[in-house]
C-alpha cells in the first residue's frame, strides 16, 4: 500500500512539473477561446437556429475611403466612375426637342376660359399630358406640384406656363448642377476655389457681356468673382462651399444673367459680375496703390471711398485680416469692399464686427464702442465740427439694436435690428456718422428736390 501510494503521489508531482514546463497560451489564443465558447453557447442558447435572412450574417460595406494620392489607378477609375455617373443623369433631363414637345402638349390640352392672354390647364388635361409627355417628364406631372401651383383659380386649374416657368427652372438647376459637380475634384459635393475658379474661367467664353474683356484681365476677373461667393457663403473660411449653397443663392444666377447681350447699363452697373463692375473694382485698387507694389499698404487703404474711414478701425483691419510684410494683397482687398458695400448683409457685419470686437469677447460693450467713437470725435475736431457727446451716441445705438442684453450688443442682436449698418457707420466712418446726424435735413432735402422736379 506504501508502495502504491508513493508511485501515485510522484505521478502527481510530474504532472504538476510538466504543467509548469508547458508553454502558456497568448493573450490572443485565449481570446479566441472565448469567443469560440462564446458562440457555441449563444447558438445553443437560440436553438440553433439559422436567421431567415442569409444577408443578416454580413454586415453590409457602408465605409469605402477616398483613394490616396499616390493610389493613382484608384483615383483615375474613381474618376471615371463620377463622369459616367453624371454622364448618366445629363442623359436624363429634358432636351430642347423634348421641352418643345411638352409645350406643344400643354398648348393643345389647355382647358378654357383663358384668363386674358394666360392659357390654363385643369387637373384631368394636366395627367393626360403626363403620360403623353413621356418617362422623362413624369416627376413633373405630380398632385403636389398641381397644388403648389394652384392660385386661386375658380376653375381649379393651373397656368400652363408658371409650369412650364417651373419645369425650366428645374431643368436648369439639374443641368447647373451636374456642370458644377464635373469641378469637384473630390467628389465631395463641395468645390473648393481652386475648382470655382477653374469653373468660372471656362465659363467666360460662353458670356457674350464679358467678350470685351482682356485675356490678361481673365485671371483678376475670376478672382474678383469667386471672392463674392465664398465671402457670402464660406463664413467660416473652410476653403470650401457646397454645391447647394451655390445653386441656392442668387450669385449664379447673377453671372448667367451675362449671357443676355442686350443687359441694360444699369443691370450692369449693379452685377457684381459684369465687366464694369469688375474693372471699377480693379481700378479703384490700382488707384489706391501708389507706390505700385501691386499691394496696399494702411496709409493707401485710408483713401478708401470718400477717405474718412477712422484710424483706429484701418488699424484693427490690418490686424485681422491677412496680410504681407503689413500690406494688403487684391483678395484681401476684395472681402473688405464686399464687406463695406454689403453693410447690411450678415456676412458683411460679420466682417466688421469681428473688427469692432475688440477684446474678442463675442459682443460690444461700451467700452468698446467708445473706442471706436473717439476716433469719429477726433475727425470731428479736424474739420472743424463741435465733438457729439458719446453718451447721447451710445444711447441711440442701444435703442436702434435692442439687444437682448441692455449692455451687451451681439452679433445676432445686429443682426435682428436691421441696423446694422447704420451702427457699422457711425463707428467707422465720418462721413457715415455725418449721414446718419444729418438724416433729417437729407430726407427734407431730397423731398424738396422731388417737389422741384414736379413742378418742372
Amino acid at each position: 500500500v506504501r508502495r502504491g501510494a508513493a508511485m501515485d503521489w510522484k505521478r502527481s508531482l510530474r504532472e504538476r512539473l510538466a504543467a509548469r514546463r508547458a508553454p502558456q497560451r497568448s493573450e490572443q489564443e485565449l481570446k479566441d477561446e472565448e469567443m469560440e465558447l462564446f458562440t457555441k453557447y449563444y447558438v445553443e442558447w437560440k436553438g440553433g437556429r439559422k436567421s431567415a435572412n442569409a444577408s443578416y450574417a454580413n454586415i453590409p460595406r457602408f465605409y469605402y475611403r477616398l483613394p490616396a494620392e499616390d493610389e493613382v489607378l484608384l483615383q483615375k477609375l474613381r474618376e471615371e466612375s463620377r463622369a459616367v455617373f453624371l454622364q448618366r443623369k445629363s442623359r436624363e433631363l429634358l432636351d430642347n426637342e423634348e421641352l418643345q414637345n411638352l409645350w406643344f402638349l400643354l398648348d393643345k390640352h389647355q382647358t378654357s376660359p383663358m384668363i386674358g392672354e394666360e392659357a390654363m390647364i385643369n387637373y384631368e388635361n394636366f395627367l393626360k399630358v403626363g403620360e403623353k409627355a413621356g418617362p422623362k417628364c413624369k416627376q413633373f406631372f405630380t398632385a403636389k406640384i398641381f397644388a403648389k401651383l394652384l392660385h386661386n383659380d375658380p376653375y381649379g386649374r393651373i397656368s400652363i406656363m408658371q409650369f412650364f416657368n417651373y419645369v425650366m427652372r428645374k431643368v436648369w438647376l439639374h443641368q447647373t448642377r451636374i456642370g458644377l459637380s464635373l469641378y469637384d475634384v473630390a467628389g465631395q459635393g463641395y468645390l473648393r476655389e481652386s475648382d470655382l475658379e477653374n469653373y468660372i474661367l471656362e465659363l467666360i467664353p460662353t458670356l457674350p457681356q464679358l467678350d470685351g474683356l482682356e485675356k490678361s484681365f481673365y485671371s483678376f476677373y475670376v478672382c474678383t468673382a469667386v471672392r463674392k461667393f465664398f465671402f457670402f457663403l464660406d463664413p467660416l473660411r473652410t476653403g470650401k462651399i457646397k454645391i447647394q449653397d451655390i445653386l441656392a443663392c442668387s450669385f449664379l444666377d447673377d453671372l448667367l444673367e451675362l449671357r443676355d447681350e442686350e443687359l441694360s447699363k444699369e443691370s450692369q452697373e449693379t452685377n457684381w459680375f459684369s465687366a464694369p463692375s469688375a474693372l471699377r473694382v480693379y481700378g479703384q485698387y490700382l488707384n489706391l496703390d501708389k507706390d505700385h507694389n501691386g499691394m496696399l499698404s494702411k496709409e493707401e487703404l485710408s483713401r478708401y471711398g470718400t477717405g474718412t474711414l477712422t484710424n483706429i478701425f484701418l488699424d484693427r483691419v490690418f490686424q485681422e485680416c491677412l496680410t504681407y510684410d503689413g500690406e494688403m494683397d487684391y483678395k484681401t482687398y476684395l472681402d473688405f469692399v464686399l464687406a463695406l458695400e454689403n453693410r447690411k448683409e450678415p456676412a458683411a457685419l460679420q466682417y466688421i464686427f469681428k473688427l469692432l470686437d475688440i477684446e474678442n469677447k463675442g459682443y460690444l460693450n461700451v467700452f468698446s464702442l467708445n473706442y471706436f467713437f473717439r476716433a469719429i470725435q477726433e475727425q470731428m475736431k479736424i474739420h472743424g465740427q463741435e465733438p457729439v457727446s458719446f453718451q447721447d451716441v451710445k444711447d441711440e445705438i442701444f435703442d436702434m439694436v435692442k439687444p437682448k442684453d441692455p449692455y451687451k450688443i451681439s452679433l445676432q442682436d445686429l443682426i435682428n435690428s436691421s441696423q446694422g449698418d447704420t451702427v457699422t457707420s457711425i463707428l467707422i466712418d465720418l462721413n457715415g456718422f455725418w449721414t446718419y446726424e444729418n438724416r433729417e435735413v437729407l430726407v427734407a432735402s431730397d423731398n424738396d428736390s422731388a417737389a422741384d422736379a414736379d413742378d418742372t
